[in-house]
């Protein structure tokens, strides 16, 4: 039998935990050993093109279109169909993904020209950066292939193997940083090399998890399949749709490439600390959802499929609302303790700490598009997706223009880039919340009032416990590594205990978030296999 979406959420919210606290760590040594330079700033470059279109593609306009005709297929068809239809989809990705990455390295400099325009001024910069993006390119094949085993599972209600697969990327790169760099002449190409062996590793740890529900094979790219051509034929607009966040934080890149060296590096080290929350509780949540409601939606069960989006919104709720508060009165301390070593100075935790203030404001906004796009992707609606994400791009790249020409011979440039993409984040959720609302695709149940006064008044709580040590960040600059760990963990609980205490005392139970049943199907029997 599947498992319970709320154990599955623990299961793939404590291993992305795992997974992001590793990430942690190993931005800490990118940031201990490399420092914000022209390096890094390439070497970001070279990575985050190919992470972009792997989020686009695969995690992204795949995922979402892929799952709902899975879960359609094994549903209603045989388990000989449904292992043609993985092979046939997987074959077509891979094919159709290596061309993309055989022209993205012959391509390379006008690649990095269109994705980092501002480096065409800095010889050494450009150089580098062309040099690791050809390095890093194959990644984009590998890591989709590996996005198409971790759908399948997720599918079949195993969630454990692709919420671990990005533990082996962030253990390559820090083994490259300490043991390949320092034998190479460029050492931070030591990461573009590892980048491209996690991406072999995250495929190889997958298979024999889609091999236990007897779905690996192989086939012949077949693009006139039906199943492969409705994949496709909702992959265009979900591709724009599911993706708008990472174009918004794509302009950020292109923008900042304009402005002071290390920008792109702040802002990227802000987003990986938004991330962290981001992709504990609300890709945990988005990811486990999805199958669910693409079934709800098969078996036409709208009240559950109602239900069950209603509860994932008040759990996302309780969670990201404080963890948003806390990181924007916890910036300084946070990047002071991470990242205050080496290459990093206090003047970079002040300038990084600006835009991750920034990003914590839209948090709530980035998750709950997380949440509400799966609502229409598992309809098969595409089209309003990218509606609101069209109005959402145009917000972000009013306000990031509008930024770059204002702040852009001042140090917080990048500041007002993150905060343009925040702004966009919540323009694209309250305008997906309204279509379902609109549709009467989403009732809430009662309780609302009661869960948003509770829920505000306790972070309103921590807030006031977590103020005074968040103003003071030169305190956490001048003290020791192991008193910047245990007054962050100290205060981080502090914080916490105070937040959950308000909760109960203000009268909400667990047991109101609880997870609600899924509506019964009968005469159709269960095909799962089990969850790993």
């Amino acid at each position: 039998m599947r498992k319970g979406s709320l154990q599955s959420i623990f299961t793939f919210g404590s291993l992305t935990f795992l997974s992001r606290v590793l990430g942690l760590v190993r931005d800490v040594v990118i940031g201990v050993v490399f420092g914000p330079s022209a390096a890094t700033d390439a070497f970001f470059i070279a990575f985050k093109i190919p992470n972009f279109m792997r989020r686009l593609f695969a995690e992204g306009a795949f995922s979402q279109a892929f799952i709902p005709v899975l879960s359609e297929y094994r549903l209603q068809r045989s388990h000989a169909e449904v292992r043609q239809l993985v092979a046939c989809t997987a074959s077509t990705l891979g094919v159709a993904l290596t061309l993309i990455a055989t022209l993205g390295v012959l391509g390379a400099p006008w690649v990095v020209t269109i994705f980092a325009p501002g480096f065409s001024d800095d010889s050494e910069r450009f150089t580098l950066a062309v040099e690791m993006l050809r390095l890093t390119f194959p990644y984009l094949t590998l890591i989709s292939l590996a996005a198409c085993a971790g759908a399948v599972l997720n599918t079949y209600g195993s969630f454990g193997p692709p919420a671990f697969a990005p533990v082996l990327l962030n253990l390559s790169m820090i083994a490259a940083a300490f043991w390949l760099a320092p034998r190479l002449e460029q050492g931070i190409v030591a990461l573009a090399f590892a980048v491209t062996a996690a991406g072999v590793l995250q495929l190889l740890m997958q298979l024999p998890f889609v091999a236990r529900y007897r779905l690996l094979g192989l086939a012949r790219p077949r693009w006139s399949d039906p199943g492969v051509r409705r994949i496709l034929r909702l992959m265009g607009p979900t591709l724009f749709g599911t993706s708008v966040q990472q174009i918004n934080l794509l302009v950020d890149t292109i923008l900042a490439s304009f402005l002071m060296t290390g920008s792109i590096s702040w802002l990227y080290w802000s987003d990986r600390l938004v991330e962290f929350p981001l992709g504990v509780i609300g890709v945990a949540v988005a990811t486990v959802i999805l199958p669910r409601l693409s079934q709800e939606h098969a078996d036409q069960a709208r009240d559950s499929f109602s239900d069950t989006l209603d509860w994932a919104l008040r759990l996302v709720l309780v969670l990201i609302l404080p963890a948003s508060v806390g990181l924007a009165l916890l910036a300084g301390p946070i990047l002071a303790t991470l990242f205050h070593y080496g290459a990093f100075t206090a003047e970079d935790v002040r300038l990084a700490s600006l835009s991750l203030v920034a990003y914590s404001l839209g948090l709530m906004g980035f998750v709950l598009v997380k949440i509400l796009a799966p609502a229409y992707f598992a309809r098969l609606d595409t089209v309003t997706p990218v509606k609101c994400a069209l109005a959402a791009l145009v917000t972000n790249m009013i306000l990031s223009t509008s930024a770059v020409l204002l702040l852009l011979h001042t140090r917080v440039g990048h500041a007002g880039l993150a905060f343009a993409t925040a702004t966009a984040a919540t323009v694209n959720a309250a305008l997906l919340y309204r279509g379902l609302r609109r549709r009467g695709v989403f009732q809430p149940r009662s309780g609302w009032r009661a869960l948003l006064r509770q829920t505000v008044l306790a972070t309103l709580a921590m807030a006031l416990v977590l103020y005074w040590p968040g103003k003071h960040t030169e305190f956490w600059l001048q003290a020791e590594l192991y008193q910047r760990v245990l007054m962050l963990g100290a205060v981080i609980a502090a914080g916490a205990g105070t937040y959950f205490a308000a909760l109960w005392l203000g009268g909400l139970r667990l047991s109101s978030l609880r997870e609600p049943p899924m509506a019964k199907r009968p005469g159709v029997a269960e095909r799962s296999m089990g969850a790993l």
